[in-house]
C-alpha cells in the first residue's frame, strides 16, 4: 500500500476560504479515486494561510483489472444491430461469445481491462480536482489562462518517494517545497508525509490549522495573564487569526489612555475589525489597556519593532473612533431621526422612517399586554430604536446597532428602562445569543421582529427552501424564545392583526393583503414549523406540535407548551398509548364505514340500543369523560385533561373485547358507531391524535 502526499503552495488564501477548500480538496480527490476503483484507509487535509494540503494513506499500487459482460443482440439479427454493437465494443464477431437465455442464444461481449500503476492514473485526478475547487472568488494572473484564488507558486506531488508528474497552470508538481515567506524560505525536498510535517516545522510553518489554532489561544491567554489581565475570548476571531499565520508568535500592546473614555465595544470592534487584535479585560470585565497582537515571525528584538509599529496603527484606527464618538454626542437621538426617512427599509414596505412609527404604534400594544411594561416608555424606546443607525459610528462599525443607541440615549439623561429597550430591541439574534427579560425591552424586541415578519408575508417575501435572505427564520425564532423563555401570554393572532393594522395606518391600506386573516394564519403556520426545530434539540418530537396546532384554536405559545408537555407524558403513560392505539381503531373502523355507508355517525347516540354491558358502561362513562374534560380545557389544566382521557383506557378496551361493531342488526351498528365516533370527537378535544406519528 502506498501513500500519497499533494501540497498545492500559493500566495495568502483569504482566512475565510481555508478551511473550505481543504475539504473541498480532500472530497474531490477522493471521489476521483473511488471512481477509478482506487481504495485507500485514510485521508487527511491541511491549510495555512500559504498552502492547502492532503495526505492519503493505504493507496494500492495499481488499479484492479476489470472484466464486463455486455450483452448483444440475438445470434441471427440484422448485420446492423451486429455492426452497432461490435461498433460500441471495439472488438470482432469472433472475439464475443454466444450465451444461451431464455428467449435464444445471444452474443455477449467480455471486455477485459487491465488495470493502471496508480501513479499513471493520479494525474488525471488531480488536476480534475484543483481545476474543480469551487473557491467564492478566483483571478487570473500574469499570462495565465488558469483561475484560481491566488497566484500558485509550487506543487509538491509525491506517491511513494516518486513524484506524481502533471502540469496544472504555469506549474509542474515535483518533490519539493518552501517553508515559512520570511523564516525560511529556501526549497527542501520531501521523502513523505511525515518527513514533509517535520521538516515543515524545523522551516516556522505548524501545518494543523487546530494545532496553530490551540498555540494562539494558550499564548493569547498567557501573554494576557502576564500584564495582569485575562483574555476576552473570541471564537471567530480566533479562527480568522489561525489562517493569516504559519509561524503565530504572540505580543502585547499597550492603548492610549486618551481612548479609554471611548465606549469600550468600539475600542473591541475597531481593534477587532480592522487590526485583528484579541482584548483583554480587568477583573470586572471591563476593557483593559493592553491589547494582543499575533505576529508570523520571530523579531530579533524580542518583538519591540512589532509592538511599536502595532501601537502606532492602533493609535490612528482608535482615533478614528474617538472622533465618531465625539462627533454623535453632540448630537441627541431625536435629531437623528429625520434622516431614517431616507433610509430605505424595503422597497415595497417603506422608509425606516416609516418602521419606526409602526414600531410605535406595535410596541405600545404590546406594552398593554406584557405585565409590568410601561406604555410611554415602550413608546418612546420605540421611538429611539433606530435613530443610531444613522450616526458617525455605526455607520462605520454596523454591528453596533442598538448598543451606540443606548450610549447615545444615556448621555442624554433619557430613563433607563428607555436606554436598556434600545440595547436590547435586536434581540435575541440567534440560538445562542441572550434574550431580554425587562417587560419595556421585550415589547420593543416583539414590536420589531413582528413588523418584520407582517410586513414580508404581506408582500409574499417568505423563506424558500435554503434561501432566507431577510433572515425571517431566525426572527421568528426570536418571537418564539421572548415569548417561552419569558413566559409571556400572547395570542399571536391577535399580535399579527395589530401590525397589519400599524402598516396600514402609516404606509396606507395598499401595504396590507386583501385577506389579512388568511396571511396572518399562513404566519402562524409558519411559527409552527419553527417551533419545531426549536424544541427539536429539546427532545419534543414534532408531531406532537402538529397535533396540537392541528386544532386550529391554539396561537398562545405557553398555553401551547403546556398541552404539549400534558400531551407527552399522557403518549408516555401506558394508558395513553394504548387509549391512543384504540383511538386509531376506532377512527378507522368509523372512516372506512362512513365511506361505505356514504353517511357521517357524528348523531347523538341512543341509550336504548345498547345491549351489551361494556358498551353500556363506555358510554355512561365517555358523558363525564367530556363534561370534565371542557371544564379542564378551560381552566387550561392540562394534566387533569390527560387523566380524565386516560380513565377511558378501561371502558374502550373492554368494548373492543366484548362488542362486535358491524353487527346484524343495522339500528345496532349504526349506534356503536356514533358511539366510536364519540371517542374520537372526546380525545380529538385536547389535540388532533390523528396527527400523531408511529
Amino acid at each position: 500500500m502506498a501513500e500519497l502526499l499533494l501540497e498545492v503552495l500559493s500566495e495568502e488564501i483569504p482566512a475565510r476560504m481555508q478551511v473550505r477548500a481543504a475539504d473541498d480538496l480532500k472530497r474531490l480527490v477522493t471521489d476521483g479515486l473511488k471512481k477509478a476503483g482506487l481504495g485507500f484507509s485514510i485521508a487527511r487535509s491541511y491549510v495555512t494561510p500559504r498552502r492547502l494540503a492532503l495526505v492519503i494513506d493505504g493507496l494500492p499500487e495499481k488499479q484492479p483489472d476489470v472484466r464486463e459482460e455486455r450483452k448483444g443482440p440475438k445470434v441471427g439479427a440484422p448485420e446492423k444491430a451486429i455492426e452497432g454493437f461490435l461498433g460500441s465494443t471495439g472488438l470482432t464477431l469472433d472475439q464475443c461469445e454466444i450465451q444461451e437465455g431464455k428467449k435464444g442464444s445471444f452474443y455477449v461481449a467480455v471486455i477485459e481491462k487491465k488495470g493502471q500503476d496508480t501513479i499513471l492514473v493520479l494525474p488525471e485526478i488531480l488536476t480534475a480536482a484543483l481545476h474543480g475547487l469551487p473557491w467564492p472568488k478566483s483571478m487570473k494572473w500574469g499570462a495565465n489562462s488558469l483561475k484560481w484564488v491566488r497566484p500558485l507558486q509550487n506543487i509538491l506531488c509525491i506517491m511513494d518517494g516518486a513524484v506524481v508528474p502533471f502540469d496544472f497552470g504555469p506549474v509542474t508538481s515535483c518533490g519539493y517545497t518552501r517553508g515559512h515567506r520570511f523564516l525560511a524560505p529556501k526549497e527542501f525536498s520531501v521523502d513523505d508525509f511525515a518527513s514533509y510535517e517535520n521538516l515543515l516545522r524545523e522551516h516556522k510553518v505548524i501545518l494543523d490549522q487546530n494545532e496553530r489554532k490551540e498555540a494562539i489561544h494558550e499564548a493569547a491567554k498567557k501573554v494576557a495573564e502576564e500584564e495582569g489581565y485575562y483574555l476576552k475570548e473570541d471564537e471567530g476571531l480566533l479562527n480568522e487569526v489561525t489562517g493569516l499565520v504559519e509561524w503565530p508568535v504572540v505580543h502585547a500592546g499597550q492603548i492610549d489612555d486618551q481612548f479609554m473614555a471611548v465606549p469600550q465595544e468600539c475600542l473591541i470592534t475597531s481593534m477587532r475589525s480592522h487590526q485583528k487584535y484579541f482584548s483583554c479585560l480587568k477583573s470586572d470585565g471591563t476593557l483593559a489597556p493592553r491589547f494582543i497582537v499575533v505576529a508570523n515571525k520571530v523579531a530579533p528584538d524580542g518583538g519591540k519593532a512589532i509592538v511599536a509599529g502595532n501601537e502606532r496603527v492602533l493609535r490612528a484606527r482608535l482615533s478614528d473612533a474617538k472622533f465618531f464618538w465625539d462627533q454623535d454626542l453632540k448630537k441627541d437621538l431625536e435629531d437623528l431621526l429625520p434622516k431614517l426617512d431616507d433610509m430605505l427599509f424595503h422597497a415595497k414596505l417603506g422608509s425606516m422612517g416609516q418602521k419606526v412609527k409602526r414600531l410605535e404604534k406595535l410596541s405600545g400594544r404590546l406594552a398593554e399586554m406584557i405585565d409590568g411594561a410601561d406604555l410611554g416608555k415602550a413608546c418612546l424606546a420605540a421611538h429611539l430604536a433606530k435613530a443610531d443607525l444613522v450616526s458617525e459610528m455605526v455607520y462605520e462599525f454596523p454591528e453596533l446597532q442598538g448598543i451606540m443607541g443606548q450610549y447615545y440615549a444615556n448621555h442624554k439623561g433619557e430613563d433607563k428602562d428607555v436606554s436598556q429597550a434600545i440595547a436590547d430591541h435586536y434581540a435575541p439574534q440567534g440560538p445562542g445569543d441572550d434574550y431580554p427579560s425587562a417587560p419595556n425591552s421585550v415589547a420593543v424586541a416583539l414590536a420589531d421582529k413582528v413588523d418584520t415578519l407582517v410586513g414580508f408575508w404581506s408582500i409574499d417575501e417568505k423563506p424558500t427552501g435554503s434561501k432566507d435572505p431577510f433572515a425571517l427564520r431566525r426572527a421568528a425564532l426570536g418571537v418564539i424564545r421572548l415569548v417561552l423563555e419569558n413566559n409571556l401570554r400572547l395570542n399571536l393572532l391577535k399580535v399579527f392583526s395589530e401590525a397589519h393594522t400599524a402598516y396600514s395606518t402609516v404606509n396606507g391600506l395598499n401595504a396590507v393583503p386583501a385577506d389579512t386573516a388568511a396571511n396572518e394564519q399562513n404566519l402562524l403556520d409558519f411559527f409552527a414549523d419553527r417551533l419545531k426545530v426549536y424544541l427539536k434539540d429539546k427532545g419534543v418530537a414534532h408531531d406532537l406540535i402538529t397535533a396540537i396546532f392541528a386544532k386550529g384554536d391554539e396561537d398562545d405559545l405557553v398555553r401551547l407548551m403546556a398541552r404539549v408537555d400534558a400531551l407527552k407524558g399522557f403518549l408516555d403513560s401506558d394508558d395513553g398509548a394504548n387509549l391512543v392505539a384504540a383511538y386509531r381503531r376506532a377512527t378507522n373502523i368509523v372512516r372506512i364505514e362512513e365511506k361505505k355507508d356514504g353517511v357521517e355517525y357524528k348523531d347523538a347516540v341512543d341509550a336504548s340500543l345498547l345491549e351489551v354491558d361494556e358498551e353500556k358502561q363506555l358510554f355512561e362513562k365517555l358523558e363525564p369523560v367530556m363534561g370534565t374534560l371542557d371544564a379542564a380545557l378551560k381552566e387550561e389544566n392540562f394534566t387533569r385533561a390527560m387523566a380524565a382521557l386516560a380513565s377511558l383506557r378501561g371502558p374502550v378496551d373492554a368494548f373492543f373485547d366484548k362488542v362486535t361493531v358491524n353487527c346484524d342488526s343495522p339500528n345496532v351498528r349504526v349506534n356503536r358507531l356514533r358511539l366510536l365516533s364519540q371517542i374520537g370527537r372526546a380525545l380529538d378535544g385536547l389535540a388532533d391524535f390523528s396527527k400523531l406519528e408511529g
